[in-house]
């Protein structure tokens, strides 16, 4: 098309020249995006993982803290909650690690949290710099069961 404009002429063009551009710029902000989701979804679920390994290591070694008044007279196999707590915290602080230990009432159940967070490697673009993580972990004393014959 031309055009007179006071005088002059003028030719404009109507083509997609740069619209090539516009979109790979976009693509590889939306796959870089899909990497980042990616990332930073297996960052956490390791994390998750890690922190159910740590709570169930720190369940098992409350669980060793029998009370010895309970077992050395027969009443029973049980816990003594303050020193399977202090088992606990000791095992979670060898590890780095923070978390809660809770004692069943009948003493024989701990159950351990552990919390912490995951560090995004992608997400801080976006103002997420971290994700929290929880890992549970439990023990039960077993006392007097046997395996099922053939085993």
């Amino acid at each position: 098309m031309i055009f007179r404009l006071m005088g002059r002429q003028r030719t404009e063009r109507f083509d997609d020249q740069g619209g090539v551009t516009v979109f790979v710029a976009t693509c590889v902000v939306a796959l870089i995006g899909i990497i980042g989701v990616a990332v930073d979804g297996g960052g956490k679920m390791r994390a998750t993982e890690r922190a159910d390994y740590i709570a169930g290591e720190a369940a098992r070694a409350s669980g060793q803290a029998i009370d010895p008044a309970q077992a050395v007279t027969g009443k029973g196999i049980v816990v003594a909650p303050q020193d399977a707590s202090t088992a606990a915290h000791a095992y979670l602080r060898s590890v780095g690690a923070t978390g809660t230990v809770s004692v069943s009432a009948d003493r024989k159940a701990l159950t351990v949290t552990v919390t912490g967070s995951y560090d995004t490697k992608f997400l801080s673009a976006v103002g997420i710099g971290s994700l929290s993580v929880t890992g549970h972990g439990k023990a039960t004393l077993l006392h007097g069961v046997t395996a099922p014959e053939g085993n």
